[in-house]
């Protein structure tokens, strides 16, 4: 669809329009309150009316058209409406005008021009009527075809109204005038053969080429996505709006309130059309449109019912219904018909246009269901994607679950479009993905709505986490068995390679020295001696291989002695271990804070440029939190974390606990990680 046209007028040429309509409203009311007997006497068989009414209509027009050429979008649309602001002003001042004359029985200045704007030249509100449907909201006809059929039509309505103004009052009105008033100034007697032929031509083309707007507006909102769509639903909801409104004038006697309905009948259109010009998301299009087809069809129908079955009874029981027994019939009816019917005819309406939404138990409780069926992973999400989609009638719904390796599994439903809105998924306020859903259409939503979206995206996101976390185990599980058989295959490597040798070299010599013993004394003296340094040297195999399952400091000192020794040995780097008491501890704890302190500690030393350093370690309930803070550089902003930083999140993971690093306002890098410790009865209970 082409774009709008982009021509903001400046604010002294929108406002002209509204000006001049009530400048011409003014004249109006003053050429009523001239008339004899007022604006509201009665003008006789003439039909006459004051133009207040029509007055206000043109007002109402000049001032959507400013709105509409103030906002620069859709100018040509703009100016449709500021000539017919000109039109219906200057037929009001033309009817007060006219009417003034008629009941004052005497020739007034210019009265012919007058009366033949009110007769004849407002045959051309037909092309205006037409133009307006084929240009919304654009301000452009479809091309092709189509632009066609609109040229063809505005042609028609255009030769309707030459014949309504050239030719003679046959084909024209033959209404009273008043008095020194030539009916029929552009009259060319030369038409009159043909105006008969002509008339009947143009009466069936005009029924026609009238088709010609509705089918326009069909294909504008079947092409129509988005703002678009929305644009096309208000001009859908003016036309119905305005349908219900002559309805009731056709059926109901609306007595004083007639003239405000007529009105509003006139005015429903424009605004609607307007509206959804300058900002189509002033309401829920959506919601106003289901709401007016729900009472529309409930009014029609019930107005139906009541009238047929008075008929029956009428016809049943004769004149006998009194004014009483008619109440009674209207009010059971309404109760036994209009209740039920209102029920269900909602439903239905709501279901086609919003979906699922007034089902909000029905749909968890489906989601639940499917996502107990459905495998995990893809197939989970997919169930997500779909019942958002159909809950909220989305054409596209898209669930996005970012995985520990960093892909992202995405499940779709329906057809991407160019523009979207994301919302983010948490679970336990930590983010696991987003919920992609089309831009449009899901912005104005009720209290309902929104927590019916808020249970789904629950659902989404729990789903969500039990994918990651049936990923994070596996991956577990497949880290746990090659970092299991890796350090099997080192130690056996160290066993075979080292200390296998070194303890078999321990064997020869003390062989060798005893075979020497007797004969010759010195030369055992030099065996054991070399003895001696090969099992010195497997004693610091062993003393590695142990170091490596476990820090030996750890056992000697404690876990802040071992810290406290690390610190010793990173001068002249200031380092201070604060602690709190750390008795019985799980060995799986100590290791873990030992190594997260000293990965932090070392990483100060390479990196931070810093001259203090502290750290914590605090016992808190069931938990121990581990804390290294400098004052040195900080982290860049861009910097990528290292194996070091890994390393720390993954030891804390294993644990269940958690990590992070943070960089303070006023300088540095504090290193977190919350341990979890399970309490001693857990303990004694494994």
């Amino acid at each position: 669809m082409r774009q709008a046209t982009t021509d903001r007028q400046p604010l002294p040429v929108a406002l002209a329009f509204p000006a001049v309509a009530l400048a011409s409203y003014a004249v109006t009311v003053a050429l009523g309150l001239a008339t004899p007997g007022g604006p509201w006497a009665d003008s006789g068989q003439s039909g006459f009316g004051s133009g207040l009414g029509t007055g206000l209509s043109g007002l109402l027009f000049g001032v959507l058209a400013a709105i509409v050429l103030r906002r620069g979008a859709y100018a040509r649309f703009g100016w449709v409406l500021a000539a017919s602001a000109v039109f219906w002003s200057l037929d009001a001042v033309a009817e007060a005008y006219v009417r003034l004359g008629y009941l004052l029985d005497r020739p007034l200045p210019a009265m012919t021009l007058a009366v033949w704007f009110l007769l004849r030249f407002t045959a051309i509100l037909l092309p205006l009527v037409v133009v307006l449907p084929l240009l919304f909201p654009t301000g452009r006809m479809l091309p092709g075809r189509w632009r066609v059929a609109g040229w063809s039509t505005i042609a028609v309505g255009a030769a309707w109204t030459l014949l309504f103004v050239l030719g003679p009052s046959d084909a024209g009105m033959s209404t009273p005038v008043p008095p020194g008033a030539d009916p029929d100034p552009t009259t060319l007697d030369a038409l009159a053969p043909v105006v008969g032929p002509a008339t009947g031509v143009l009466r069936v083309l005009l029924v026609v080429t009238c088709l010609v707007p509705l089918a326009t507006v069909l294909v504008r909102y079947r092409r129509s996505a988005g703002v678009e769509r929305d644009r096309m639903r208000w001009l859908v909801w003016g036309v119905l709006a305005a349908a219900m409104l002559i309805g009731a004038l056709l059926v109901v006697d609306l007595g004083p309130l007639e003239p405000a309905v007529l009105f509003l009948t006139v005015a429903v259109v424009p605004v609607a059309m307007t509206v959804a010009v300058v900002n189509p998301s002033l309401v829920s299009i959506q919601d106003l449109l289901g709401r007016t087809v729900l009472y529309g069809g409930l009014w029609t129908a019930l107005l139906t019912v009541d009238a047929a079955a008075l008929a029956l009874l009428t016809r049943a029981l004769g004149d006998t219904l009194d004014q009483r027994q008619v109440v009674l019939t209207v009010v059971l009816l309404a109760v036994l018909l209009y209740v039920p019917l209102r029920d269900r005819l909602r439903a239905v309406v709501r279901r086609l246009l919003l979906g699922e939404r007034d089902n909000p138990y029905g749909t968890v409780a489906g989601l639940a269901t499917s996502l107990e069926t459905a495998e995990e992973g893809a197939e989970q999400l997919a169930a997500v994607a779909r019942s958002v989609a159909t809950a909220f009638g989305a054409p596209f719904v898209s669930v996005e679950v970012d995985r520990p390796a960093g892909e992202v599994l995405t499940a779709t439903y329906g057809t991407r479009p160019a523009q979207t809105r994301v919302l983010p998924i948490t679970y336990r306020d930590q983010p696991v993905g987003r919920l992609v859903l089309p831009a449009r259409g899901l912005r104005w939503l009720s209290h309902s709505d929104e927590q019916l979206l808020g249970d789904l995206v629950r659902q989404a996101a729990t789903a969500a986490r039990t994918s990651s976390l049936a990923d994070e185990l596996q991956q577990s599980r497949e880290r746990l068995v090659v970092a299991r058989e890796e350090e099997r295959r080192r130690i056996r490597r160290d066993l075979h390679d080292g200390l296998g040798p070194a303890l078999s070299g321990v064997v020869f010599g003390l062989e060798s020295a005893r075979l020497l013993v007797d004969r010759d004394p010195e030369a055992v003296k030099a065996h054991l001696a070399t003895t001696r340094d090969q099992v010195q040297e497997v004693v610091a195999d062993v003393r590695r291989l142990v170091h490596d399952l476990r820090p030996p400091a750890l056992d000697d000192r404690g876990l802040v002695g071992a810290l406290r020794q690390l610190a010793e040995s990173l001068r002249p780097l200031d380092v201070e271990v604060d602690a709190d008491d750390l008795a019985d501890l799980p060995a799986a704890v100590e290791v873990a804070a030992y190594r997260i302190a000293s990965e932090a500690m070392t990483n100060v030393v390479r990196y931070a440029e810093a001259t203090r350093c502290t750290v914590r370690l605090v016992r808190e309930p069931l938990v121990l939190l581990v804390e290294v803070s400098d004052d040195g550089a900080g982290i860049p902003d861009d910097a990528q974390a290292g194996v070091g930083m890994m390393s720390m999140r993954e030891r804390a993971a294993e644990l269940g606990g958690r990590s992070e690093v943070t960089c303070p306002p006023d300088g540095g890098t504090v290193v977190r990680a919350w341990l979890p410790v399970p309490s001693p009865r857990a303990e004694e209970k494994r």
